[in-house]
């Protein structure tokens, strides 16, 4: 079988929006540079599109025009490495999903434990967070919650009261082992976001695990969260005003 013919085949049995590079077609095709040739002219007849360099997805269309691929689909080669997990997403796309804002985002951002300068990718910005803890499949729903307690004030077309009310419907779905594991893992996050997270926690009858980030806290340090205090009752156990 032609190189042609066989990349042609193998990309019609991608589903639509996966994204690949010429590694997908190994070792079948021993020559990288033919691969590349093979794509790009692919690529210049419409037949896939090229969303950086080296890589391409098949695109869906439909009735309001071509659909791009899902933000994961964009970035996992920096979430995975020989189906190792080394990021996660987080950011806009994340706070959307969990039914923080209404308002979706071309900037991707990725939570890793090394983050390098943020850089462009087609029609998105991929932007970086620090992240103290391992980064595991189990853990990152639990990143991506503390995330979003830990920027709470920059999350857009909502209040942090708002905000407040949907975090602790999350944190009511955990199971008492789930909010060990949060607690856990928030100890590596500033000390404003452990408040909050203590406050939320209390307010919602969850008192099993507070002692630890009670005593990480320095009790006369004051944390100013405006709006918190509107919905949250135990806030000002947790020095939040």
């Amino acid at each position: 079988m032609k190189t042609t013919d066989y990349i042609a085949g193998t990309i019609n049995k991608f589903p639509k929006g996966y994204v690949f590079t010429y590694e997908d077609f190994l070792p079948e095709v021993k020559s990288k540079e033919a691969t590349i040739k093979a794509l790009n002219r692919m690529a210049s007849s419409g037949k896939i599109t090229k969303l950086s360099k080296g890589k391409y997805y098949k695109p869906e269309q439909t009735v309001f025009g071509t659909l791009p691929p899902e933000q994961y689909q964009v970035v996992k080669d920096l979430l995975e490495v020989n189906n190792k997990t080394i990021g996660y997403l987080t950011g806009l796309s994340v706070y959307h999903q969990l039914g923080l804002t209404t308002q979706i985002s071309n900037t991707i951002q990725i939570g890793k434990n090394e983050v390098r300068p943020a850089f462009q990718r087609d029609r998105y910005k991929i932007a970086f967070i620090r992240q103290k803890n391992t980064i595991t499949k189990d853990s990152i729903p639990h990143l991506q919650l503390l995330d979003a307690i830990k920027y709470v004030k920059k999350i857009p077309d909502t209040t942090v009261a708002k905000a407040c009310v949907r975090f602790m419907a999350i944190l009511k779905e955990k199971s008492l082992e789930e909010q060990k594991t949060i607690v856990r893992l928030s100890l590596k996050y500033p000390p404003s976001t452990r408040a909050l997270l203590g406050a939320l926690l209390q307010e919602i009858g969850a008192n099993t695990y507070l002692e630890n980030l009670q005593a990480s806290l320095n009790q006369i340090t004051k944390y100013k969260i405006d709006g918190v205090n509107q919905l949250v009752s135990t806030a000002n156990n947790w020095n939040i005003e």
